[in-house]
Formats: structure tokens, C-alpha cells, sequence
């Protein structure tokens, strides 16, 4: 076969590829038009700024049809109510009364993924340092503090050791603290020098105080890192993606215990006295979790098959063990609570 001929078959089967690529994401695009189409819509309301401006619960707003993937807001006294749209579209989203981080994805043959911080109006103000698809965001309190996490290899927590992540802290006038996983990790005073150290799912206690994941050898620990002292230290084993309380007394996580792999069961720690208490949610939860209140925590868990897999729903339960979980959202996914 001559050189020419040998060419033109390279190009026929290029563009086959990519007509084949390009009718799979048509058809794709199509079929979520269809179903979008069919869905029964959500109350929306207009006044983002009336919602903001008091207690309120930010979200991913996963209600079929328009709207789909952006930030949505609804007040803390009617959280299923009607639900304002920020206009700007996240996979993950978290805020506080000052800005909001939103990791996000565009669709296409090839796909981007971005973490930026948004400002009051939900328009981009900072690019975050951010590589692989997105998992966790969280900030600080005050504001001073950005964490995300992605998937750089794999992408689900259900077999540690079978995938690797990465966790960047920066502060939110642009400075890179750097990714936590080059931190020294210390447990029981020893140093975890193993390749398959995993770090992620950061909640801040303050402006250089952090808990967050850490994972090696199949095992996992809730840690305590410092950034100005560049190191973690474990505190316990079998604890994922922590969220500290407001009173900073506690810690939720998910935890498997001896469930099969993919499954979690949510508890509570007490950093004081290190007792942990299991929650009334039994399903399995693959959240970071976050606090309604000191007594309450909330959290997102896929609809069933029959209310179909691209929605969701935000539920609560009491962080105590007592009582059992209740729908606080419908439709909605990865929630913040801003007072």
C-alpha cells in the first residue's frame, strides 16, 4: 500500500472517529433535552438578592429542565420553597455570606473542568489551581480559604488504593498554600512515607487549622493539619470526607466500618472526649457532609431509579442518633448553609 493511499485511510478513519464523537454527544444532548423537556418544573423565584440577604442554603440545584447544574438559593425558613438561580453553572458548589466556589465542568468532545471563585453577583472573580474531575470544595469562614479536591486518577472513593486525588488550599487573594498531600502525615507519631498516601475533603477550623482525609495502605484517618506548621496528624481511622460543627466541638464523616466496598455510614465525633455516634441514616452516604445547625446535618443522596438518575435530593437528620432522615430539598445537591 502506497504512501498516499495508506494517508487517506488514516484520514478516513479520523473522521469517522470524530463524526462518530461528535453524534454520540449530539445524540446525548438530545436525550437530555427530551427529558428535561418532560420534567415537571420547580417553583423560581427572581430576588437572588432578597434570599441572600438572609440565612439562607446554597445548592446545586438538580431539578430537570432549565436550570439544571446552576447555584440555586433558598431561605433557611423555607428551604423546599421556591428557589432563586444564580445563573452560573457548578458539579460542586459552597459558599459563605462573601463568595462562592464553584467547581465546574463544560461538556463537549473533550472536557474542561475549572474551579473558580465567584464573587456576591455569582460572576468569576479567581482562578483556583485545579486539575481532574471535581469531588469537594469547601471555605473558611471568614473567607480567607479555598479547598478543592479532584480526581486526578479514578473517580469514586469506594476502593482506597484504587484512585488518587488532590487537595489544594488557597487563600482567596490568590496565594497557593499547595496541595496537602505534600504535607508530612504523621500517625500514632510515626511518619506515612508510603506512594499511595491520599489526601482530601477539607474542613477549616480557622485561618491555619484544617481536618481533612488521609488514606494509605487501604486504611483511612481523620486528621488535624496545621498550614503553618506544613503537617497532619491522624486522630483516628475509619473516617472520610469530615465537616466540622459550628460550635467546633464535633466532627461528621462517613465511615465503613465493615460494609462492602462503595458503602458508608454517617457518624459523629467528639473531638473532646473522642466519642463517636452513628446517625439515624442508614443508606450509604458518598457526601462531605455539611451542618444545618449545631444539632442538625445535611446532606445529598441520588434519587432511586424510578425518580430518575440525574436527580437528587438534600436530606437532614438530627447529629445526635436520635430521630430519622427527612427531605429538606428536593432536587437539589452539594449544600452550604450561609447565616
Amino acid at each position: 500500500m502506497g504512501l498516499r493511499i495508506r494517508l487517506a485511510v488514516l484520514v478516513a478513519i479520523v473522521l469517522l472517529a470524530v463524526g462518530g464523537a461528535g453524534g454520540y454527544v449530539w445524540q446525548v444532548r438530545q436525550s437530555q433535552a427530551r427529558v428535561q423537556a418532560d420534567a415537571s418544573p420547580v417553583p423560581v423565584r427572581a430576588d437572588v438578592a432578597a434570599v441572600r440577604s438572609d440565612p439562607h442554603l446554597v445548592f446545586r440545584s438538580t431539578a430537570l429542565g432549565p436550570g439544571y447544574g446552576e447555584i440555586a438559593m433558598t431561605p433557611l425558613s423555607d428551604p423546599d420553597g421556591a428557589r432563586a438561580l444564580a445563573g452560573a453553572s457548578c458539579e460542586r458548589v459552597y459558599a459563605t455570606d462573601s463568595q462562592t466556589i464553584c467547581l465546574s465542568a463544560e461538556r463537549g468532545l473533550l472536557t474542561v473542568y475549572r474551579a473558580q471563585l465567584l464573587d456576591t453577583g455569582f460572576e468569576p472573580k479567581l482562578d483556583l489551581p485545579f486539575t481532574g474531575i471535581p469531588s469537594r470544595a469547601r471555605l473558611s469562614r471568614d473567607g480567607t480559604l479555598a479547598a478543592t479536591t479532584s480526581f486526578v486518577a479514578g473517580d469514586s472513593y469506594a476502593n482506597p488504593g484504587e484512585f488518587s486525588t488532590r487537595t489544594v488550599i488557597t487563600r482567596t487573594d490568590g496565594e497557593v498554600v499547595g496541595d496537602i498531600e505534600q504535607f508530612p502525615l504523621y500517625v500514632d507519631g510515626d511518619l506515612v512515607t508510603a506512594v499511595d498516601k491520599n489526601l482530601w475533603g477539607v474542613t477549616f477550623a480557622d485561618d491555619d487549622r484544617f481536618y481533612a482525609t488521609a488514606a494509605s495502605g487501604g486504611r483511612t484517618w481523620l486528621v488535624e493539619g496545621s498550614i503553618g506548621d506544613r503537617r497532619v496528624d491522624a486522630l483516628r481511622e475509619d473516617a472520610e470526607c469530615p465537616s466540622l460543627s459550628p460550635d467546633r466541638t464535633r466532627v461528621v464523616f462517613k465511615k465503613r466500618g465493615d460494609l462492602p466496598p462503595g458503602q458508608w455510614r454517617l457518624a459523629v465525633y467528639d473531638l473532646a472526649t473522642g466519642t463517636e455516634t452513628v446517625l439515624a441514616e442508614t443508606r450509604s452516604v458518598d457526601d462531605q457532609v455539611e451542618w444545618l445547625d449545631d444539632g442538625h446535618v445535611v446532606y445529598g443522596l441520588p434519587r432511586d431509579a424510578d425518580g430518575g438518575a440525574a436527580t437528587s435530593d438534600v436530606w437532614q437528620v438530627p447529629a445526635d442518633g436520635t430521630g430519622s432522615p427527612q427531605v429538606l430539598v428536593h432536587d437539589a445537591w452539594s449544600p452550604a448553609v450561609v447565616r
